[in-house]
């Protein structure tokens, strides 16, 4: 039985070379979302990948309380369906091998980019990561999609992700957005708001 008192949190992050623009605000944004989760009561455990065409993983299932410093260096184009399969595969696999009393009961997932797909090379099918997205969806995962982007709500249906758990933001409100999700994790909500919606668009 999973751990009632545990949650893990992953941020998959985009820094391709459009971040640039936003890099500090990404950056301070990160800060202020990881650290609201202070207020939440149960343990909470945090993954960050980052990804351009290229995937890297800084950091897996790390104590809140024990994070290292993070900088964003924006560069490449935008491998974004890569970043996701690899990543929930990558997940799937490490909770299936936790003993149950260290697996979390709570699992939430942020997707954060400012473009659209363009790179992709392993996963080039928005079906297949949709599949992959409605599975663990259905075993109560909470994905959050923040996208910089017009067609941000298209594309987070097309991912298979709830248009509540979807912000559209303006670039110069990046910060504010990553804030507001902070807000909405720590606090046990499941969806953003339409004060959160004004307050991260033009």
């Amino acid at each position: 039985m999973p751990n009632p008192n545990r949650r893990h949190i992953t941020v998959i992050l985009d820094r391709s070379g459009s971040m640039d623009r936003i890099k500090d605000d990404a950056e301070g944004g990160l800060k202020a979302f990881l650290a609201a989760q202070h207020g939440h009561p149960a343990e909470t455990l945090i993954s960050l990948y980052q990804f351009d065409h290229r995937y890297d993983v800084v950091y897996e299932y790390r104590p809140l309380t024990d994070l290292p410093d993070f900088t964003l260096l924006p560069a490449g184009k935008t491998a974004l369906l890569d970043a996701i399969g690899t990543t929930l595969t990558r997940m799937q696999d490490h909770l299936e091998a936790m003993p149950d009393g260290e697996r979390p009961s709570e699992i939430i997932v942020v997707i954060l980019t400012d473009g659209h797909e363009n790179a992709s090379t392993r996963w080039r099918s928005r079906t297949a990561i949709r599949h992959l997205i409605e599975e663990q969806t259905r075993h109560g995962w909470t994905f959050h999609y923040l996208d910089a982007t017009p067609d941000a709500f298209t594309n987070a249906a097309h991912l298979g992700i709830r248009p509540d758990t979807t912000l559209r933001f303006s670039t110069d409100r990046t910060a504010e957005a990553l804030a507001r999700l902070g807000r909405v994790t720590s606090h046990g909500e499941q969806g953003f708001t339409d004060d959160d919606r004004d307050a991260t668009s033009h």
